[in-house]
């Protein structure tokens, strides 16, 4: 997400090397991106982001520079001289909890002002306000467009959940919680997540999904291949293939929306998300 923020500000020259990619870079941006250096797809080594002799290093998650943190801590960064910025929106309101699994879980739910001050944030850093407010600017109208388009659609709010990925295929997906971004993505188009959690991703058993009946399930697609169901192919297989699943309305009918997993998670791309999830709704209303 920081690497696409950082694009989108005009930023690319800035960008040493980069890591922890679900996907790649949405079309308007990959022209920029092209030729960025890749440090892994996943959590790179402390020693490989150092060896950048990077003047800040900037992170999505606190799982991967944090009090535990998979690359390293703040402090060790800080040692070396080396500032570190994560996003707030991984930060405000949001801890792993007793009851909550490595996502966390939130007290308050994610907005999508989180990510407008995230860009204030990184263009004042960068010295690049004008391009921070007219990006802010673009989210708004965009955001604004899309309530609209569901708004004059909708005869009543569609119940949704949204599929991540599973550690085990046959066991409990790991679906999106009511105070992470497929909750604001959900409020904002008007539909209903039928996962009533605090948790950003907690696992749910596909019964208790199953009799909340969802009139629509949104599956996230990536590159990543740590699990099964990471595969959009095996998720759609999985979901007409199970006794339980099959069964679900969302399945029966055939109401099932892909995106990126990054539109998932806290970033610009949440908005890529409405506007995603808002067409294929009226498509499918228009196949009723």
């Amino acid at each position: 997400h920081e690497t696409e923020l950082l694009l989108a500000l005009g930023l690319e020259k800035k960008i040493s090397a980069t890591s922890v990619w679900f996907g790649p870079l949405p079309d308007a941006l990959a022209k920029q991106g092209n030729g960025l250096k890749k440090l892994a797809d996943n959590a790179p080594s402390f020693e490989a982001v150092t060896a950048e002799r990077p003047d800040l290093v900037l992170a999505q998650y606190h799982w991967h520079i944090g009090p535990q943190g998979e690359t390293g801590t703040r402090e060790q960064f800080a040692t070396l001289g080396i500032p570190t910025w994560i996003s707030p929106a991984d930060c405000i309101g949001k801890s792993v909890t007793d009851s909550s699994n490595g996502d966390g879980a939130r007290s308050t739910p994610f907005s999508i002002t989180e990510i407008e001050r995230e860009i204030d944030e990184l263009a004042t850093i960068f010295d690049v306000q004008p391009q921070g407010n007219a990006l802010n600017e673009a989210l708004k109208q965009r955001i604004q467009q899309a309530q609209a388009r569901a708004a004059a659609q909708q005869t009543r709010p569609l119940k949704v959940v949204f599929w991540f990925s599973s550690s085990r295929l046959k066991g409990d997906p790991w679906v999106a919680g009511d105070y992470g971004a497929p909750g604001w993505i959900s409020h904002t188009l008007g539909l209903k997540n039928i996962i009533d959690s605090h948790d950003e991703w907690p696992a749910v058993t596909w019964e208790h999904i199953a009799q909340a009946q969802p009139d629509v399930i949104v599956i996230a697609e990536m590159s990543r291949r740590l699990y099964p169901a990471d595969d959009v192919a095996v998720k759609k297989g999985f979901l007409n293939d199970d006794p339980v699943t099959r069964n679900i309305p969302a399945v029966k009918k055939g109401q099932i929306v892909v995106v990126p997993a990054m539109s998932l998670n806290p970033s610009l791309r949440n908005v890529d998300a409405v506007e995603a999830i808002g067409e294929k709704l009226a498509t499918f209303q228009a196949e009723q």
